[in-house]
């Protein structure tokens, strides 16, 4: 071999460690994710005046003070029924211990999303791919942590249309 395809195939070895090396794990690819996640929904919900936490674009859709907190018994459901032993008892919007407010509302988001991300975070890469019961049938933890993201996204994309109907410009989208 000439030094320079030496070179060359040392070089490439070096490149495929290091991009190797920068790979995460589902569980750090998630945690990260998670953390970007909830600084976008908190921006999204701050902007929101609270006087329009009751707007609703009709009358089959949930306000936008409601989605939040949907957004958040579903991150407690699935992060506790699924990643801890802690017992979980699935309220409903209206119940009196929900939080009301904005302040309020978006406190209770945030120490949400902590706490899932606790959970998650002391789980072990073999927890993840432990398979539990699930309404829709049987699924991995990780296909439960889709399911979290997949959830806040879907509902966050509602709140960013309810902030644009009001004439908000909704904050800058930050993915990564």
């Amino acid at each position: 071999m000439t030094k320079k395809m030496h070179k060359l195939s040392v070089l490439l070895i070096l490149i495929s460690v290091t991009v190797s090396g920068q790979q995460n794990t589902p569980k750090e690819a998630f945690l990260e994710k998670w953390t970007r996640s909830k600084d976008y929904l908190i921006q999204v919900a701050e902007a929101m005046p609270e006087d329009n936490f009751t707007f609703k674009p009709t009358e089959r859709e949930m306000d936008f003070g409601s989605q939040l907190l949907h957004i958040r018994s579903n991150m407690l459901w699935l992060g506790n029924t699924y990643f801890t032993d802690l017992p979980y008892e699935k309220q409903s919007l209206n119940n009196s211990n929900s939080p009301s407010g904005k302040a309020a509302i978006i406190d209770a988001l945030k120490v949400s999303f902590d706490s899932v991300y606790e959970f998650v975070a002391a789980a072990t890469e073999e927890d993840l791919k432990g398979t539990v019961a699930f309404f829709a049938g049987p699924k991995s933890r990780i296909q439960i942590l889709n399911l979290l993201q997949d959830h806040v996204t879907h509902h966050r994309g509602q709140l960013v249309v309810y902030l644009n109907l009001n004439s908000i410009e909704p904050p800058q989208y930050s993915g990564w």
